[in-house]
């Protein structure tokens, strides 16, 4: 019979069925663990097609598709985590552009990846679609 393996301890959102969206983004949402493969290049790859976040402006919804993609370095981020972090922008005023570089920099404090891509594909207003696509290094 093997045992199961507990969760790294400072993970605080996975399996808690308690935690509560955040009402805002901050890069301390954000959880990590340690890559059991640092030794290889390998890619990850997250996809959000369900983000939201509020136009500065008008305060309108904006919607998007958020791709992440990176290879980590020794820390890998947290899925749960990650949902809860993108989930935050649902209540934040800001320009597409902005979006996509504030999660590519939240994410790279919170891994430090060897390299990260963040893309953005926003529902189009007024007949124009905007994509904003933004990398580390």
């Amino acid at each position: 019979m093997t045992k199961k393996k507990k969760p790294t301890p400072a993970l605080t959102l996975l399996g808690s069925p308690t935690a509560k969206y955040p009402e805002q983004p901050s890069s301390g949402i954000l959880e990590n663990f340690p890559n059991r493969s640092p030794q290889r290049d390998y890619t990850i790859r997250f996809d959000c097609s369900d983000f939201t976040s509020l136009c500065p402006i008008t305060q309108q919804p904006d919607f998007a598709r958020i791709q992440i993609e990176y290879v980590p370095d020794l820390l890998c981020i947290e899925t749960k985590s990650l949902k809860f972090y993108l989930s935050s922008f649902r209540n934040s005023r800001s320009f597409n552009e902005e979006v996509v570089n504030r999660i590519l920099e939240d994410l790279v404090g919170a891994c430090q990846p060897r390299r990260m891509t963040v893309r953005g594909d926003f529902a189009a207003r007024g007949g124009i679609t905007v994509s904003v696509e933004a990398s580390h290094p």
